[in-house]
């Protein structure tokens, strides 16, 4: 279950958003919502638009068209420092973790340019603070990044987003490669950041895993929206039937909001 309302304000709201790349339309008029304390999962087929959607929101492209607005504002990202900025934060599949350093100088690599540095009793502090924020399961932060397990390299990852204190967290394919026990990891961490109040943006194709942390599910095809869906009322037919097309916007939408056929 949410830990807030879903009928909270979104924090993060998209309209009519289009991304084309050449006489290829990536993205079309797609909308989505996320509500703090709120996992929206987005699925779809490959090819459906879903890695050029993170990318828009983490600022590696600029969306051709539509709107995004923060908390009711206007706003626009062209950038990754735009992202950041608005309190957005991205973890990639690939995560971008230097293996050879360990778990301290993962989080705060690059930070230590910044004007106010912190020294390395101060690192490990803060470096223990957001992994006990997590419940994380890591022995010790002096570890490098090479020993540890794929659900405990997610956690760094997600442990390194938090540090700019984002509002949103966009986790692109969390669990994949994963074994059972490492995601069963990565999903209580996933709660976790619900709990912390936070709007998880949570793209996958494990229906299993979207379905035992997602409150919404919104599904893509072919780049355009084609359902959003109540995780706790719809079923796992219904949602491959929206992800394949064997069912169409209008009827995947109504799905969603648990409407009768007269009703429309």
């Amino acid at each position: 279950m949410s830990a807030l309302p879903t009928t909270a304000e979104p924090v993060l709201s998209l309209r009519g958003i289009s991304k084309n790349f050449g006489a290829v339309a990536a993205l079309t008029d797609v909308d989505l919502d996320v509500a703090p304390g709120q996992v929206v999962a987005v699925v779809g087929d490959n090819g459906a638009g879903k890695s050029t959607l993170v990318k828009v929101l983490a600022g590696v492209h600029r969306a051709d068209g539509g709107s995004i607005t923060c908390d009711g504002r206007r706003v626009t990202i062209g950038s990754p420092a735009d992202a950041h900025g608005l309190g957005i934060a991205t973890v990639f599949q690939d995560l971008a973790l230097c293996e050879n350093l360990d778990i301290i100088e993962n989080l705060f690599l690059g930070r230590e340019l910044r004007p106010a540095r912190l020294d390395e009793v101060a690192m490990e502090i803060r470096s223990w603070e957001l992994l006990r924020q997590l419940s994380a399961k890591i022995p010790s932060v002096r570890v490098p990044v090479a020993a540890l397990s794929g659900g405990q390299r997610q956690t760094v990852a997600i442990a390194r987003s938090l540090l700019g204190d984002p509002r949103i967290i966009i986790l692109d394919e969390p669990t994949a490669a994963l074994g059972v026990v490492q995601t069963a990891e990565v999903l209580h961490l996933i709660r976790r950041l619900r709990d912390r109040g936070l709007g998880v943006i949570m793209v996958s194709h494990n229906m299993e895993d979207v379905r035992a942390v997602a409150d919404r599910v919104a599904v893509l095809r072919l780049g355009r929206n084609n359902g959003v869906f109540d995780a706790a009322d719809v079923s796992s037919e219904d949602l491959v039937a929206a992800i394949v097309g064997a069912r169409d916007d209008t009827a995947a939408r109504r799905a969603g909001r648990g409407e009768e056929s007269g009703d429309e």
